[in-house]
């Protein structure tokens, strides 16, 4: 057969066509974003709501072939870069891969292949914190550097590492908390929020992580997926539970959609933020929430009010929004086997979204835990919050804890303070007399600092005899303790009150070459190694301790520079007397007779040293006293 020269320069034409055609489709597929990537099944709600992002995707239709599974109804967006799928899974399907075929008006089909998985384990088995929980906060950068290779990413706006520098990033990671797990168990806690460790590409303070820019994306200096699935499971083999700390209010300026937005009001103040005017902060008046008389102006000018410039305000009255939140959420509960969710600036989002985020979360896991921050030190207004709290308009929150700031600042005040009849340990008596408003105090979270406010060893002004006071106070009262990091060895920031770089400093033992390694105690002062000890000490005894996650509570008014608080539970009672007489002093025993102890032998906590509960109690010095009848 002979074959002249224009028919093989169809045939090489036809090649390259072809070549083009099949490099085109592939490059298509695999610039297709779709979120969340993958689901499971056995859900309590059957429906998905997928979001698709690709040039020109908008303009397809979609077709799934896969039993059990169906495309209920698509939904175009603004831009014609989205599409959103809604399906519905019934019970019927099984895990295991199938293909999601685009078709377009013109041209070849589009393939994506998602996959359902199955559950690890049953919705009863997540089991949150509760009140028998002690936790310790991490900022991850400042923790400590397991891997050093991912300490800069050069793909990322913020390349420079620099310890020196507060703002900056430190190399902290997802490997420096796991090598680091013994320590953190060994100290008693049974719990870690470590702050957001998810894609955080902003040019400058991208350490702190609230100002996310992939809410599906591990941020690579700090790990990768399976890092963060490795330190759950190593974890989980110790029993500490991983609490991830979420924001629904805002993300980052440099998220990846923010360049290309589905929806005009995708954002608050959208049009605004596009036409480059002048964008409103929030005016921070978390009162609006529960206030009968409060304005529209004044209500909407909190919720849609950016947070700062840099952090785009969500808006969750877009239903695509919504479900875009509530279902990441829940994938990182999967993902992650978590033991809890904390909720950063709770007030802020729509509170009718809010409530329906913690309550879809709680419907599919009703053993879970979920803490809201209310940064408030009115109890009436962080009662609120708590699910089962009545309010005058029935709003249910599902919300099972929220932060103690009242209580703390009543501790610092009254340690600060001279003691007298209305000043000093009255304060801590009276905040806690405050618990008749809570539906359920012992759910509520206390702490003695956090990541956001000086350290307490700042706050007491430097008094170790204080900072044990107000340590032994927490870790008694019936609440869920959380420390921050390095408070167990009184980290401050004296020199920079209220600096926040300076509060987030660097765990010392964290980084190779650290003169002074708090891990193994190498370097500490006398001071900081029995602030360790104490803490190690309380916390392994509360681990097993019935009367302190759920014994009666009993406190008697201070008198004459003395507080007495005690739990009980059985035949197990604890006591914590609470001391600010400078001179020994000899304790009348009969004034605390209801607690039932007379004549029994008690042992010291700390030192282990016998005690027996007499006519008096002679207290040699100013501090803690922790008596335990077991």
């Amino acid at each position: 057969m002979q074959i002249n020269g224009n028919y093989i320069k169809c045939c090489k034409q036809r090649l390259v066509l072809g070549l083009l055609i099949v490099f085109s489709l592939a490059l298509n597929a695999q610039t297709i974003r779709v979120d969340p990537s993958n689901w499971w099944v056995g859900f309590q709600n059957p429906e998905l709501q997928l979001l698709v992002h690709a040039p020109k995707i908008g303009e397809t239709t979609p077709k799934i072939n896969y039993e059990g599974v169906s495309i209920k109804k698509t939904h175009q967006a603004h831009s014609s870069n989205y599409l959103f799928i809604d399906l519905e899974i019934d019970k019927s399907a099984k895990a295991g891969q199938f293909e999601i075929v685009f078709k377009p008006k013109k041209g070849k089909n589009i393939v994506y292949t998602y996959e359902l998985k199955s559950r690890d384990k049953s919705a009863e088995a997540y089991v949150g914190f509760n009140s028998s929980d002690a936790i310790y906060l991490i900022t991850p950068d400042r923790f400590a550097n397991g891997d050093t290779s991912n300490d800069v990413v050069k793909s990322m706006n913020e390349k420079v590492l620099d310890r020196k520098n507060d703002y900056g990033r430190h190399g902290g990671d997802i490997r420096g908390i796991i090598n680091n797990l013994d320590y953190i168990h060994g100290l008693g806690f049974t719990a870690i929020w470590p702050t957001p460790m998810l894609t955080n590409d902003m040019p400058s303070s991208s350490y702190h992580g609230y100002a996310m820019t992939d809410f599906y994306q591990v941020d690579p200096r700090f790990g990768t997926l399976d890092e963060y699935i490795e330190l759950s499971q190593e974890m989980n083999e110790r029993g500490l539970k991983l609490i991830m700390d979420m924001v629904a209010n805002h993300c980052g300026s440099e998220h990846w959609w923010m360049k290309d937005l589905p929806f005009e009001d995708w954002l608050n103040q959208q049009k605004t933020f596009e036409n480059k005017g002048e964008l409103k902060n929030s005016n921070h008046r978390r009162t609006t929430n529960q206030d009968v008389y409060a304005s529209k102006i004044d209500k909407k000018e909190m919720t849609e009010g950016w947070f700062v410039p840099s952090m785009p305000d969500l808006n969750q009255k877009n239903p695509f929004m919504a479900k875009y939140i509530i279902q990441n959420n829940i994938w990182w509960i999967e993902t992650l086997s978590l033991g809890g969710i904390r909720q950063d600036t709770y007030p802020y989002p729509d509170k009718y979204f809010m409530s329906d985020w913690a309550g879809a979360i709680m419907t599919e896991y009703p053993n879970f835990s979920i803490v809201g921050e209310e940064w408030s030190v009115n109890p009436l207004l962080v009662r609120y919050w708590q699910t089962g709290t009545p309010n005058k308009e029935g709003y249910e929150s599902h919300l099972t804890s929220t932060m103690d700031f009242p209580m703390q600042e009543n501790i610092v005040k009254a340690l600060n303070e001279k003691e007298d009849w209305g000043t000093g340990l009255v304060k801590m008596y009276e905040g806690l007399a405050d618990d008749f408003v809570y539906t359920k105090p012992e759910s509520i979270l206390i702490f003695p600092d956090n990541h956001d406010m000086d350290r307490i060893f700042t706050q007491l002004k430097e008094d170790v005899t204080h900072t044990k006071m107000a340590l032994s106070y927490m870790f008694l009262m019936p609440r869920i303790p959380q420390l921050y990091y390095g408070t167990e060895i009184l980290m401050q920031n004296t020199a920079k009150p209220h600096d926040h770089g300076l509060i987030r400093t660097d765990f010392p033992g964290g980084w190779e070459g650290d003169a002074v390694n708090a891990f193994s105690g190498h370097g500490l002062s006398k001071d900081q190694a029995s602030m360790q000890d104490f803490v190690q000490k309380v916390l392994n005894y509360r681990k097993d301790s019935k009367a302190i996650h759920e014994g009666e509570t009993i406190h008697f008014a201070p008198e004459n520079g003395v507080y007495v608080l005690a739990r009980i539970a059985g035949d197990e009672t604890v006591v914590l007397v609470l001391n600010r007489n400078e001179a020994a002093i000899d304790l009348d025993l009969s004034h605390y007779k209801e607690l039932g102890l007379e004549g029994k032998s008690l042992k010291n906590m700390i030192s282990g040293a016998p005690v027996k509960w007499g006519s008096h109690l002679k207290l040699s010095e100013k501090g803690m006293l922790l008596l335990t009848s077991k």
